[in-house]
């Protein structure tokens, strides 16, 4: 379903930057698209052509390497831009995006973005800013999953999760086992041994997906010590 245009109550992440000119020429030239659960929003390779925010639901950013083998880089929520690291920096997407859930996904015009980003030099300082910061993120996956030992590394998916996505102590899981098991950069097998483990040592109660954190303090250890 495509909406044309922002509604006035839909907010335009680092919006507190822009004067009411700005916003208002960045609402008439964006339309809104809702996904399906597991829909693609882009594809890996194909060509950049709109600035992305999520409006509503939960985005996987996934990047597909040799032998349909898959890395889950990060979750988006709403507020979050999709695909920045590509627009300024290559022609074609660097990886995929797909609807966790239902999902709603603003685009705006290149051009438009673009003009406003030139002249407003508080909002340009937010998109780098949000630019480096996803940069760095992705680095510190990367780094955890090619460095730390299993214990760390599920323990970074726990204190993501609760921290960065739900910013709860209790919460579901929204990725299957597998899509874990390529978020942690392990086995499925190893990514349930581990959280079982960490459930008979009552660090974690596990019902399912369902998860409450016991001990944040022993998860955050075992992330320290990786």
């Amino acid at each position: 379903m495509v909406k044309t245009g922002l509604k006035e109550k839909e907010l335009i992440p680092f919006e507190q930057c822009l004067s009411p000119k700005e916003k208002e020429e960045i609402r008439q030239n964006s339309n809104s698209v809702v996904y399906n659960k597991k829909e693609i929003i882009f594809r890996q390779n194909t060509r950049t052509s709109h600035i992305m925010f999520v409006n509503d639901g939960m985005v996987k950013i996934f990047k597909e390497g040799r032998n349909k083998k898959f890395i889950i880089l990060k979750v988006a929520v709403p507020s979050d831009f999709l695909g920045l690291l590509s627009i300024y920096g290559r022609d074609t997407h660097q990886y995929s995006a797909s609807a966790v859930e239902q999902t709603e996904i603003t685009f705006i015009d290149i051009t438009t973005f673009n003009r406003i980003l030139y002249s407003n030099g508080e909002f340009a300082e937010k998109i780098i800013k949000k630019i480096s910061n996803d940069g760095l993120f992705i680095f510190e996956r990367l780094m955890s999953q090619s460095h730390k030992q299993l214990p760390g590394r599920i323990a970074d998916v726990i204190l993501y999760f609760s921290e960065k996505i739900f910013k709860a102590e209790t919460f579901e899981f929204p990725f299957t086992r597998r899509e874990l098991e390529e978020l942690a950069g392990t086995t499925k097998e190893s990514f349930i041994r581990t959280l079982a483990e960490f459930k008979n040592d009552k660090i974690i109660d596990l019902d399912g997906s369902n998860v409450k954190i016991n001990s944040l303090k022993i998860i955050k250890t075992l992330s320290q010590l990786g």
